[in-house]
């Protein structure tokens, strides 16, 4: 999941300085979850931006707005209220803003509601934590399922650090320390022998951006 927050409803307006007729798009997915881009966090961007004397042509919120075909499809069915637009204005993240913007077929300006944060999961609690950095070549099978690329501030590919202090990390004293966390799940499996297998530096050719792949 694609986790994201708003922007501050003083941002956006600079962002719509004389532009007039806003047509907004949400998100089905990640941003509804995040209560970021949903229909409740539409109607109440919408509702603000007509208190400041904006008119909102229309919304639309395709379920997955990063897939081209959903998109596609949802812009389509608004293409009346879009042309009548000055600009529009996503509730997404950036996967979703690039994605509307490539699929819109228009020089309309596309105005971002939203900052992209980080790919995260929810816990039991509700909170979204940062697990995977999307590196291109997991290790997890060798760190008991725990990623001391994300989890460790230092990236540390052999650790853990000499700042830990009581398995907690010096960088944040409230945060464990990742490879501790990795150590002792590895005793349980009765692994701790891979903590003796030194990795390499990591390639970084496998993060070169744009990444792309064909299915």
């Amino acid at each position: 999941m694609i986790i994201t927050k708003k922007k501050e409803i003083k941002e956006i307006l600079k962002y719509l300085e004389g532009q007039k007729n806003i047509f907004i798009v949400g998100c089905g997915e990640c941003s509804t979850t995040c209560k970021t881009g949903g229909e409740d966090e539409v109607k109440a961007v919408k509702e603000l931006l007509e208190k400041c004397g904006k008119t909102v042509t229309g919304y639309t919120i395709p379920s997955a707005p990063c897939v081209a075909a959903k998109v596609k499809l949802e812009l389509a069915k608004n293409r009346k209220p879009l042309e009548s637009s000055d600009s529009v204005l996503v509730l997404a993240c950036g996967l979703g803003i690039q994605s509307v913007k490539e699929n819109l077929r228009s020089d309309k300006p596309i105005h971002v509601g939203c900052d992209t944060l980080f790919m995260g999961a929810i816990d039991a609690g509700g909170q979204f934590l940062e697990r995977c950095s999307a590196c291109g070549d997991c290790v997890l099978e060798t760190t008991a399922s725990i990623c001391p690329i994300t989890r460790c501030p230092k990236s540390l590919l052999n650790g853990p650090c000499g700042g830990q202090d009581k398995g907690k990390c010096e960088v944040d004293k409230d945060r464990d320390c990742a490879w501790i966390l990795i150590y002792k799940e590895l005793k349980k499996q009765g692994k701790v022998g891979l903590l003796k297998n030194i990795k390499a530096p990591k390639d970084h050719s496998k993060l070169s951006k744009p990444r792309q792949l064909s299915l």
